[in-house]
């Protein structure tokens, strides 16, 4: 409930303890932004590690903020740039998206739909369960404040059929950069500059349910305040070759994170697998 002013002060201080003192996961950050950017010199990767550090304790402060914010203050800090898309596909007939998305600056802050799309489509959150209860409770919670409906990962294609069958206008967003199990290292592409495995279940439900496939292009203004542009992939999934949707995806987000590094999530183990 405090002003975002005083969380941040709070966010400035936890940086201390999380990089200096905690070194949470510096290990992880610092190989996986070296294997990333082999033109960088050792100062400018640790510059960027610091801006990393701080964002992400940003991102903890305007994270627990949604549990105070009204709706109308969190589209102000979230904004998307371009709803007409959705608009014209919705014109054209379409009634259940597919939103592809990464780790990219503070992605739990776009939960305001109502306000975004004006009442015509609301935004469904594809989650993980978290092992921690308490945290799984709170993050539910948090996405779900607005009216925006969340989706266990393993009941992606059943909700697809029924929002399909209710023709509700409904986004289904799907976090897709993560590192794929092990038993799915179906496909290998260049992903920052390395060799990574892709997840394809975000292509693979688009082309069995022939559902539009948009790209999530995420960018901070400024401290507390982002913009995301619709980017449009495919709006005929099953006429698209194999591998299209998911490479256009991973070159969009591929994009997104080199024009500024220090707001993706650096911290997880994303090149656990060699091809």
């Amino acid at each position: 409930m405090l002003p975002m002013s005083v969380l941040y002060l709070f966010a400035d201080v936890l940086y201390f303890f999380v990089y200096h003192v905690g070194r949470y996961r510096r290990k992880v950050v610092r190989t996986n932004m070296t294997n990333s950017f082999p033109d960088k010199t050792e100062e400018e990767i640790i510059d960027l590690e610091r801006r990393f550090y701080h964002f992400l304790t940003d991102y903890f402060a305007e994270t627990i903020k949604i549990a105070g914010m009204s709706q109308e203050k969190l589209a102000e800090r979230a904004r998307i740039k371009n709803p007409e898309v959705i608009f014209d596909l919705i014109d054209k007939g379409h009634s259940c998206f597919i939103l592809t998305a990464g780790h990219y600056g503070n992605w739990e802050l776009f939960s305001a739909s109502g306000i975004y799309f004006q009442g015509r489509a609301s935004l469904d959150h594809v989650y993980r369960p978290l092992k921690n209860k308490a945290f799984d409770k709170l993050f539910i919670y948090l996405r779900t404040r607005f009216d925006s409906p969340g989706i266990k990962k393993d009941e992606v294609a059943r909700t697809i059929v029924e929002l399909k069958r209710k023709k509700s206008n409904d986004i289904v967003t799907l976090v897709a950069d993560q590192t794929p199990s092990k038993g799915y290292l179906e496909y290998w592409t260049t992903f920052l500059n390395q060799d990574s495995a892709i997840l394809l279940g975000p292509e693979k439900i688009a082309r069995k349910f022939d559902v539009p496939v948009l790209f999530a292009d995420m960018e901070r203004v400024k401290r507390g305040y982002y913009t995301l542009e619709l980017k449009l992939i495919t709006e005929t999934p099953k006429e698209t070759p194999d591998y299209f949707i998911t490479e256009q995806f991973v070159r969009l987000m591929d994009t997104c994170i080199m024009r500024d590094p220090a707001y993706w999530l650096w911290t997880h183990k994303r090149w656990k697998h060699k091809r």
